[in-house]
């Protein structure tokens, strides 16, 4: 029950913040100027001092574990290149494929990561780890198949296509932060009080204003028209690809906070900032937010079994 409680506590306010954003728009306090405006600004303010925010913070020297790096690396290519793969074998129609692999495989792991650990164990144990290990590739790959699934790409130029997405991942505002967060992280870099708070204001802003978008922006007859690939991409994030990495996980000896940020990595909800680089990069942007609204909603079912599963074996 207490884990219950946790994962309702965790994913049922997210849930009420995009009804909250529906809600504004029907009424008429969101338009449509706004959320384009507000769209641009999470894409490429909030969201980039987010994760530089959590990566330049972490001491990654004191808890560096070459194994666990490896794996979140390793595990996070194989699941983005399988949903991919998957995603072009199942969406019938390939405006789609970028958007569903994207939404099928990237999780909250910058935003609930820390919080899930701190909230099982009285700290942030090896969730900073996985976000330097998994956040930069969740990016990367993120940008490269978005950029090939956009409704405006030529598969027919191969080369074109991986020209753009190689410049599209360099100029990536969430990317140029991780970087910059990698460099603050492996020098040590201070940052001072000031800019600090600074950066933590308007990074706390990322979440909330980019949940109110989605809900605002959130087409009921659209995404129920997309009620299927939504379904399947929702079982893909919360239940299968947990299934299929937390044996490998368990084989080499990952335990107790190790496997919470794997458990982040793998089965969180499908994070809102899927939805907001779709629409910024021209891919189906009804179809990710049908995917976080359904991933959200569901997890705090599927977390509250997986957590379950894992303490019924002892090994969290």
């Amino acid at each position: 029950m207490e884990n219950f409680i946790f994962s309702l506590n965790a994913t049922i306010p997210i849930f009420l913040i995009i009804i909250l954003g529906w809600v504004l728009m029907q009424v008429g306090i969101f338009n449509k100027e706004f959320t384009t405006v507000a769209d641009r600004y999470v894409f490429k303010v909030a969201l980039p001092l987010l994760v530089f925010k959590d990566i330049a913070t972490a001491d990654i020297y004191e808890m560096f574990n070459l194994k666990f790096v490896l794996f979140c690396a390793i595990g996070t290519t194989l699941m983005f290149l399988g949903v991919w793969l998957f995603a072009h074998w199942y969406c019938k129609d390939k405006s789609m494929v970028g958007a569903f692999t994207q939404a099928a495989a990237r999780g909250s792991a910058a935003i609930l990561g820390i919080a899930f650990v701190e909230n099982i164990y009285g700290n942030s144990g090896m969730a900073p780890m996985m976000i330097v290990s998994a956040v930069p590739l969740y990016n990367i790959f993120s940008v490269v198949i978005l950029t090939f699934g956009a409704s405006d790409a030529d598969m027919a130029d191969r080369g074109g296509n991986i020209k753009k997405a190689c410049i599209n991942v360099a100029k990536n505002p969430i990317i140029i932060g991780i970087l910059a967060g990698c460099i603050f992280a492996f020098f040590r870099i201070p940052i001072p009080y000031i800019p600090l708070k600074a950066i933590n204001n308007i990074a706390a802003t990322a979440s909330p204003i980019a949940l109110l978008v989605v809900g605002a922006t959130f087409e009921g007859r659209k995404a129920l028209a997309k009620i299927k690939p939504s379904l399947v991409a929702t079982l893909i994030k919360l239940i299968i690809i947990p299934a299929i990495f937390f044996p490998f996980a368990i084989l080499f000896g990952f335990r107790n906070s190790e496997l919470v940020a794997i458990l982040v990595m793998l089965g969180s909800p499908t994070t809102v900032s899927c939805y907001i680089m779709a629409k910024n990069m021209n891919n189906d942007a009804v179809l990710t937010s049908s995917i976080v609204v359904m991933a959200t909603l569901l997890s705090s079912i599927s977390l509250t079994a997986w957590i379950f599963i894992l303490r019924s074996f002892g090994l969290i």
